[in-house]
């Protein structure tokens, strides 16, 4: 405790000191003002208050103020090379390579030579305010931000505890609210989807058809292979899925399912099987079909969108359709709640499928074998 004055003086202000630990720096010493004590002890009272107010001594204090002086750069890189090994919800190659993606293109040069210890509220806020200026939708802002979240999360002491716990605050760092119903969600219409089959070559004509008739993600048709089939091709189990020409998982544990193909695609899908072994879309080098060159031939045929497009297509129809939400949330791999866990049983059901599955056909022509005969698989009308 110190005054101006000699001796203690009960009406003039006090200041009190105490040393800091600072990440990456030698202890530094701190004055505050304590205002106007009557006595010395009153002094010390306030200032041991303040200090516990502040948790300069607490021991999450400590972790962060005497760990080594990691930069986000560096942390980072230690998170990324974390997640594929861990054993718990291990992170897929693709999700990885976006988080990737966020910290090169966003991240890395504003916070990356920067001590973890200081990336919190304002660090995130200026972040923001570049990819707000540069015309981001706001689901990408959103995206990049949680990637600042998780990296500052990831580094933990030798409990596991957070060294750095951040309180985030949304208004102040100025995150964008995601309304759903003003996000870019691109599809087709019968008529674009009929023409963009007309353009394509056979093979990629019928690997689009099956997106678009069965709602699958590309990564998991360019995975199928001829004895994910039944001997009919009206029924398909999708067990894995390709990414960059390798094998993975399917994206979550509900996208492990069975799907039903109506007859008429059915009749396609077995000719284009027929004495095939292991994938069925491939290069002819037998490698699994590349999704930049599958996605260049549907631009060359005249889309302006991408493979998901006919997944939202496929729902559509199945809503138009009145299926059963249970069933198209089945035949989709979307996640389920609770109640919905209840309709599991229908993956074993299969008249009651297939008869839905029919009823509610493909709602397109398709032409194929390389003629100019279409077969008509209109939507049938529900009855």
């Amino acid at each position: 405790m110190v005054q101006h004055s000699k001796t203690w003086d009960p009406g003039a202000p006090c200041y009190g000191k105490f040393w800091v630990d600072v990440p990456g720096s030698p202890r530094k010493r701190r004055t505050i003002a304590l205002g106007v004590c009557a006595t010395k002890s009153k002094a010390k009272s306030r200032l041991r208050e303040f200090i516990e107010r502040e948790g300069v001594n607490s021991s999450q204090s400590f972790h962060q103020n005497t760990a080594p002086a990691t930069t986000f750069r560096e942390q980072a890189e230690r998170w990324l090379a974390s997640l594929p090994a861990r054993r718990r919800k291990p992170v897929k190659p693709a999700t990885i390579f976006g988080w990737r993606h966020s910290l090169n293109k966003w991240l890395l040069p504003t916070l990356g030579e920067m001590v973890l210890a200081e990336v919190g509220n304002a660090a995130l806020k200026t972040v923001i305010e570049k990819m707000s200026a540069a015309g981001l939708a706001a689901k990408s802002i959103v995206t990049h931000a949680m990637v600042v979240k998780l990296v500052v999360s990831s580094a933990v002491n030798d409990e596991g505890e957070e060294i750095y716990p951040r309180k985030w605050n949304h208004n102040f760092v100025g995150l964008p609210i995601v309304v759903a119903t003003k996000q870019r969600r691109p599809t087709v219409t019968q008529t674009e989807l009929q023409n963009i089959l007309a353009e394509l070559t056979p093979r990629y004509r019928v690997l689009v058809a099956l997106l678009a008739g069965t709602g699958l993600r590309i990564g998991e048709a360019l995975g199928l292979k001829s004895d994910d089939f039944n001997k009919e091709c009206t029924v398909l189990h999708v067990w894995r899925s390709i990414w960059q020409g390798r094998e993975q998982q399917p994206k979550t544990e509900n996208a492990i399912r069975v799907i039903d193909v109506p007859e008429q695609l059915a009749l396609v899908l077995r000719e284009h099987i027929a004495g095939k072994l292991g994938y069925i879309f491939i290069t002819r080098n037998g490698t699994p079909l590349p999704q930049r060159a599958t996605l260049r031939a549907l631009h060359a045929a005249g889309a302006t969108c991408g493979f998901h497009s006919f997944r939202r297509y496929r729902a559509a129809m199945l809503r138009k359709a009145r299926v059963p939400e249970d069933l198209i949330g089945l035949w989709l791999g979307h996640a389920r709640n609770l109640t919905d866990r209840y309709a599991m049983q229908l993956a074993d059901d299969l008249a009651f499928r297939s008869e839905w599955c029919e009823r509610a056909g493909l709602g397109f022509q398709l032409v194929h074998n390389g003629t100019q005969t279409a077969v008509s698989i209109d939507a049938v009308k529900v009855a």
